[in-house]
């Protein structure tokens, strides 16, 4: 199965870019940008005409599927070794490989998998500290202070991706501060430039946006180098170091990994602290099960899995808040999905906003209910979706072991409120972020 959930939309984002700037008044991309994005868009349209639909980007067609029946069809017959690293890095302009087969596309994934776990079995201890860092500082406020969850969690996640992935330089805050300019000039621009075909249109914007990449890019040569002269064995970019990439290779994984995992990151922690703030119940059954696996010690790695009602949290989460809420293929031969025929080369939308929200597969679907997952029915679902198993992305495996730790230590800690006459408000691009910066209040657990 392709590793298609977490960011395949990004294959869409150069589709629909590149169609905009030639075709800039065909098809339905009109529609598109009246509905506000492209996951609105998909919505209406699976509304008015079923589970399998087709529009046109320009003077291109497409089909997009909207049930997880039509999907599960899709999928299986298309299994591919592709994954959402190889689409990212066309968008970055990257199109280097191993050797440029099958295989050796296997063997670059596993490296890049490896690393990831590698680097969080070196580094738990300090995802612990710095997660202890920022619950001792909500633990110092006032009951009724405002606490920020974009600001605070955007924080947390950089600190976490840049120490655990490029090592000790990322210590000092300037250093932090300074990937953080950069990586939001870079992913801003993917996330809308892209789409709504501005970025080619605006010579100051593509200046900023190439200047930032290449800024990055530097950087992020600079720490292999100086890795490589160290001889650590912690960080992401050790383990890279110590397998047969080049050096080129290595810096693309490394803007792969921080880009990506930052941000998810950063918005699975925020939703979810989000909703546990809206239901004390959930609070109070995450609490128990924490106490009753953890007791009074820390969580470690290998309690993560015994902590089966956090889990269903987190999926719950990433369900409710439609995380990644587009995603896309090309089909490589011609297929079927039910009485529908799709040509070789079509290009088909898997609308994961819509089927995460489909009150066919989900009872009352817009609730947030961690409930929910105690059913098989709804973890094959899942599953299926590419958001849990084996397919899951590497950035959201490693998102999910940060937003863990997170809730076991502040769950056990405080209490979170949501603020009163709060609406959120999301922004449905790559990732579902709020619109605006999200508040709530915590108190002490007595």
């Amino acid at each position: 199965m392709l590793d298609f959930a977490i960011f395949a939309v990004t294959f869409v984002i150069i589709l629909v870019g590149a169609v905009l700037y030639l075709y800039p008044v065909n098809g339905n991309l009109q529609d598109i940008v009246n509905r506000g994005s492209l996951h609105e868009f998909l919505v209406s349209l699976h509304q008015e005409f079923g589970s399998v639909a087709s529009f046109w980007f320009g003077g291109r067609p497409v089909v997009s599927l909207g049930s997880v029946h039509q999907l599960q069809q899709h999928i299986n017959p298309n299994h591919s070794t592709d994954s959402f690293e190889t689409m990212l890095k066309s968008l970055l302009g990257y199109q280097s490989g191993i050797g440029g087969g099958a295989n050796e596309s296997v063997i670059r994934k596993k490296v890049y998998e490896n690393a990831i776990n590698t680097m969080l079995k070196n580094n738990f201890s300090l995802v612990l500290k710095l997660v202890d860092e920022l619950v001792g500082k909500w633990r110092s406020f006032p009951e009724d202070q405002h606490t920020p969850l974009c600001a605070h969690l955007l924080g947390l996640a950089l600190k976490a991706v840049t120490q655990l992935a490029l090592g000790e330089r990322f210590r000092d805050d300037t250093e932090v501060i300074s990937f953080r300019k950069n990586h939001d000039a870079i992913w801003s621009e993917i996330g809308k430039g892209y789409l709504d075909g501005s970025l080619e249109k605006s010579s100051s914007r593509k200046e900023r946006y190439e200047k930032a990449l290449s800024e990055m890019e530097s950087m992020l040569v600079s720490v292999e180098k100086e890795r490589k002269a160290q001889r650590r064995q912690t960080a992401f970019v050790d383990s890279l170091l110590q397998s047969s990439l080049t050096e080129r290779q290595i810096m693309e994984d490394c803007m792969v990994f921080t880009l990506a995992g930052s941000v998810i990151t950063a918005n699975l922690c925020i939703w979810a602290l989000h909703f546990l703030s809206t239901s004390e119940e959930v609070q109070d059954k995450l609490y128990q099960e924490l106490e009753d696996v953890l007791g009074s010690d820390p969580i470690s790695l290998d309690k993560i899995a015994q902590l089966t009602y956090c889990q269903q949290v987190l999926n719950e989460t990433v369900r409710t808040a439609k995380l990644t809420p587009v995603a896309a293929r090309l089909q490589e031969v011609e297929g079927k999905v039910d009485q529908h025929v799709i040509p070789k080369e079509t290009l088909v939308i898997y609308a994961l906003g819509v089927v995460l929200q489909d009150s066919e597969t989900w009872r009352t679907p817009y609730r947030f209910d961690p409930d929910r997952f105690k059913e098989e029915s709804a973890r094959k679902s899942f599953c299926l979706l590419g958001f849990s198993g084996n397919q899951t992305c590497p950035e959201l495996r490693f998102a999910y072991t940060v937003a863990t730790v997170l809730l076991s230590t502040l769950v056990r800690q405080l209490k979170l409120h949501q603020l009163k006459g709060q609406v959120m408000e999301v922004r449905s691009e790559l990732v579902s972020t709020p619109k605006d910066e999200t508040w709530i209040t915590v108190s002490r657990r007595s």
